[in-house]
């Protein structure tokens, strides 16, 4: 579910990022302050071969992915700026063979800076989280 307002940010999200088009992410839910995607399991994502196991710099990308979706979500300007300052990546569980889900919800908005929470899970199971911090620049 994809509010229909936000429509243009979910296409430039999946298809106009080529890292995003690259790792097939794509988006479940997208409401203000909301991002819900999913991320399908492929060979090339694997950082632990012997284990079978996703990269953890790949899910950190994802991670700051999400956040930076959520901050989309406050945009109100094509001329707006959003810039991550600080990521932090806490891996809960090794990342399985299999697709992955992460959702992200704003924590605090202030007036240039933004700070998310992102939850990475595989079939139910909390694998991973993130907290991101975003420069938000508005020019309007």
């Amino acid at each position: 579910m994809v509010d229909k307002n936000l429509e243009p940010i979910r296409i430039v999200f999946e298809e106009k990022i080529p890292m995003h088009k690259f790792l097939g992410l794509k988006v479940k839910v997208l409401k203000k302050n909301y991002a819900k995607i999913n991320i399908p399991f492929r060979q090339e994502l694997i950082g632990d071969f012997r284990n079978n196991r996703w990269h953890g710099g790949i899910i950190a990308a994802i991670l700051d992915a999400v956040g930076g979706l959520v901050g989309a979500t406050l945009i109100t300007s094509s001329e707006d700026k959003l810039a991550t300052i600080d990521l932090r990546v806490d891996y809960l569980k090794g990342a399985k063979a299999q697709d992955i889900t992460v959702e992200g919800t704003t924590v605090k908005l202030g007036n240039r800076i933004l700070v998310t929470q992102m939850k990475a899970f595989q079939n139910g199971q909390f694998i991973a989280e993130g907290k991101g911090v975003y420069s938000l620049i508005r020019n309007n």
